[in-house]
């Protein structure tokens, strides 16, 4: 019972919002991802009519244009999984660290994934999905421990702007690194350079189905921090007085973020900004309620990465733009309006 009165606190630090905006604001976002599964199938180079989305669902391929649909809805299926994986890992890693900028592509997560990947391609010649995904989970658990070490030096330990600072200085060092690992490797640079910007063409559900039990794994740890996590952003000192284990209920949120990261990284590449853009929008709709707030990123970073995704395909027809492009067009802009807005000299 004593457990329970001092939780109260924390509840109610939580409880603004209420319930029936949020379940409308649920609504909303689910009907939109709906939506933007369906253009996703009809919506590409070649132009498609509504029987032969149906016709492909249910399996046919009897015509060009069905066949061409039958190709989108793995990338469809994709999109959605590596959208809501970043989304979710993006609110994770800000509630982990009580920073508005944090994200898997600015704390170099994604870029330490990347880098373990070319390394293991290059250096040891891996080749199964399951190696890459394996190596790429490493690199991001080697990128995140280290930009949190160097983010705690000195006085006043991990502050939001050192976290910023550390993380940003990393994923450029370690994109140089990728770039003078692939330069003497002329087999393997075309292929790499263009893993490297981040899309999600070319998807299959043979190569969905070696991801998916990570993805699965992360997304049940991730939301399942969400009480921890709102703990957490008491301080530490309360959380740890309402009977939370601080440094335990960091390290396995950060786990559950790390794999989301690494899979969707070996399997997409990396993309950026996703992960800050979608928690900062989902907080205006449900507020800073982790149990809310974590389905709801990993459902609005599906509908993020569907649109730029078919945002690519209209933009440069016959053609078409990488996701990872898009999102970088998206976030960076973003990125710099969430600086200023919270007045990074005093973060």
């Amino acid at each position: 019972m004593m457990f329970d009165k001092a939780r109260l606190p924390a509840a109610k630090a939580f409880s603004g919002r209420p319930r029936r905006s949020r379940l409308i604001g649920l609504s909303l976002v689910i009907a939109a991802l709906i939506l933007l599964c369906a253009l996703s199938a009809a919506i590409g180079t070649r132009d498609v009519s509504w029987n032969d989305i149906f016709a492909a669902l249910s399996g046919r391929t009897d015509n060009i244009s069905q066949a061409a649909v039958a190709v989108r809805i793995p990338r469809t299926v994709l999109a959605m999984l590596a959208g809501a994986a970043l989304g979710l890992a993006g609110a994770i890693m800000q509630g982990v660290t009580r920073n508005p900028l944090a994200d898997p592509g600015i704390l170099g997560v994604n870029m330490g994934a990347s880098l373990a990947v070319v390394i293991g391609v290059a250096w040891f010649s891996i080749a199964s999905a399951q190696a890459y995904i394996i190596v790429a989970i490493f690199g991001a658990g080697v990128a995140a421990v280290f930009v949190y070490v160097v983010g705690s030096l000195g006085r006043g330990g991990a502050t939001p702007l050192k976290l910023a600072l550390a993380g940003a200085a990393t994923s450029v060092a370690f994109s140089s690194m990728v770039i003078a690992v692939v330069l003497p490797r002329n087999d393997i640079a075309g292929g790499i350079l263009a893993w490297q910007i981040g899309g999600v063409g070319g998807a299959t559900f043979d190569r969905i189905s070696n991801v998916l039990p990570f993805l699965i794994v992360g997304f049940l740890i991730s939301l399942f921090s969400a009480r921890q996590l709102n703990s957490l952003a008491l301080g530490d000192q309360l959380a740890a007085g309402l009977g939370e284990r601080v440094a335990t209920a960091r390290a396995v949120a950060s786990f559950g973020a790390i794999l989301l990261c690494g899979a969707t990284t070996a399997i997409c590449g990396p993309i950026g900004f996703l992960g800050l853009v979608v928690p900062h929008l989902c907080r205006l709709l449900v507020g800073v309620d982790h149990r809310w707030l974590l389905p709801f990123s990993a459902l609005g970073g599906a509908c993020l990465l569907l649109a730029a995704d078919i945002m690519g395909r209209i933009v440069a027809r016959p053609s078409e733009l990488d996701v990872g492009i898009v999102t970088a067009l998206v976030g960076a802009p973003f990125f710099i309006w969430i600086v200023r807005r919270q007045r990074v000299r005093e973060l």
